[in-house]
């Protein structure tokens, strides 16, 4: 399905990332097995095996570039959709604990299919962002907690940093276009910090990953509903 080992290993290379042959076999067969499947549901725009590459596995691989993520860490992918980043995060790290978490049920279907083809271990979570992060067992439960999201900072900071536990990390994947300000109010309502915030170029586009730590508790207040989050946003 890929373009093979070598073209593929160049093109980690280009962007400071290194990849075996055992993590590239991998990435294969989820190529092959996320084209196949989306003939019949939709999961992705992307279907071109080099577009694949970098727009999916280099794009959700370089948090690793700009974030440390401490061994064993876990790690929570709110709206995975087909899994990004948090499966080519697990390919590149088989330490990372990872819970996909998505709304529509065909979609944990897929994964749940493509996590037994890949061998991987993950916990699967069929839901709504901002009911699960009300549930004591997830709820301040991660290191890490991670979104690549078209909602705006100011709704998806409501939607993920309840998940964070205090002093973890929300890591937020970003457009060029995306207006961190809007979302400072909601991000120190909701008990996070902007650490920093990393731009780079993915082939020809820009994007932007915004990483906030959590250095207060979230109140119980958050999250609020769908229909309020999105009424008034913080």
């Amino acid at each position: 399905m890929l373009s093979g080992f070598e073209y593929a290993f160049d093109e980690f290379k280009k962007y400071g990332l290194e990849l075996t042959e055992n993590q590239y076999e991998l990435f294969d067969k989820y190529a092959d097995f996320l084209v196949k499947y989306n003939e019949n549901v939709n999961l992705t725009a992307i279907t071109e095996p080099d577009e694949i590459l970098l727009k999916h596995f280099i794009d959700s691989c370089l948090i690793l570039k700009y974030i440390n993520i401490p061994e064993n860490s876990t790690f929570i992918d709110v709206g995975t959709g087909a899994g990004f980043p948090s499966v080519p995060l697990k390919i590149m790290r088989p330490d990372i604990q990872i819970t996909l978490l998505d709304s529509l049920n065909k979609r944990i279907v897929f994964l749940e299919k493509l996590c037994a083809i890949l061998c991987i271990n993950a916990e699967f979570i069929h839901g709504r962002a901002e009911d699960i992060a009300r549930d004591l067992k997830y709820r301040e439960k991660y290191d890490f907690v991670c979104a690549r999201a078209v909602a705006n900072m100011s709704l998806l900071s409501e939607f993920c940093i309840p998940f964070v536990k205090y002093a973890g990390n929300f890591i937020a994947m970003k457009g060029p276009s995306e207006d961190i300000n809007s979302g400072i109010i909601a991000i120190k309502t909701l008990g996070g910090e902007i650490s920093k915030i990393h731009e780079y170029k993915l082939g020809d586009d820009s994007r932007k990953l915004i990483h906030i730590i959590k250095i207060s508790h979230t109140s119980s207040k958050y999250p609020r509903s769908s229909g309020q989050i999105k009424k008034k946003p913080l």
